[in-house]
């Protein structure tokens, strides 16, 4: 029986040294610890995905606007970290009626935007916004090539693009546009060939 036990003994640690189970031991609470923080991060991309599109929430809803850009920055924040640095200025802003799934459209739109504008050199995106008591504001500046007068009549069109084939599809303005103009509100765009460009949106806080 002792001998039987004894080449059991010898056999397991023979399959322990051909495995490396020493290695695996120590190997495995760093492994766990990276799968902790894999989840974590998938966790976190999953509420910016829901914070983004409001999913589990009504359509039109008392909503913060600071929420809706913080949630999309996060989303974006991969493209625009190795384009420019964002820099952040809000205000005091009141609660808004809106469709906050839809506004972040808006943000996003304008954030690529800003982000493909600026060239090989790291550039700047500021975000303002504020209020003056009936509506509230937000821009997103950028300092990259900015936008030809002859293309500032179009911007808006469904379609037109000025970026590179394959760069963007001529609807990002087009719906942000949209979106607003649902919203009771409007969209300006003030541009410089060489200094930038920014948009500003203009929402009414009591929609009609």
């Amino acid at each position: 029986l002792l001998a039987r036990d004894a080449q059991t003994l010898s056999a397991i640690e023979r399959i322990c040294q051909e495995r490396d189970i020493a290695f695996v031991r120590k190997d495995s609470v760093a492994l766990l610890a990276q799968s902790r923080d894999g989840l974590l991060r998938v966790k976190a991309i999953v509420q910016n995905l829901k914070d983004f599109s409001r999913v589990d929430q009504a359509q039109w809803q008392i909503s913060n606007l600071h929420e809706g850009l913080d949630s999309t920055l996060n989303l974006v924040a991969a493209e625009l970290r190795t384009k420019a640095e964002v820099v952040r200025e809000y205000g005091d802003l009141p609660p808004l009626l809106c469709a906050p799934g839809q506004l972040n459209q808006v943000f996003m739109n304008l954030l690529v935007n800003a982000a493909q504008a600026i060239g090989p050199e790291r550039g700047t995106i500021t975000i303002r916004n504020g209020t003056d008591g009936t509506l509230v504001w937000f821009e997103i500046s950028d300092n990259g090539c900015g936008i030809e007068k002859a293309s500032m009549a179009r911007i808006f069109d469904p379609f037109y693009t000025t970026k590179p084939v394959g760069k963007g599809t001529g609807l990002g303005l087009s719906i942000s546009y949209g979106i607003v103009h649902k919203h009771h509100g409007r969209i300006q765009v003030h541009s410089e060939v060489g200094k930038g460009t920014t948009f500003r949106v203009e929402l009414p806080i009591v929609q009609p």
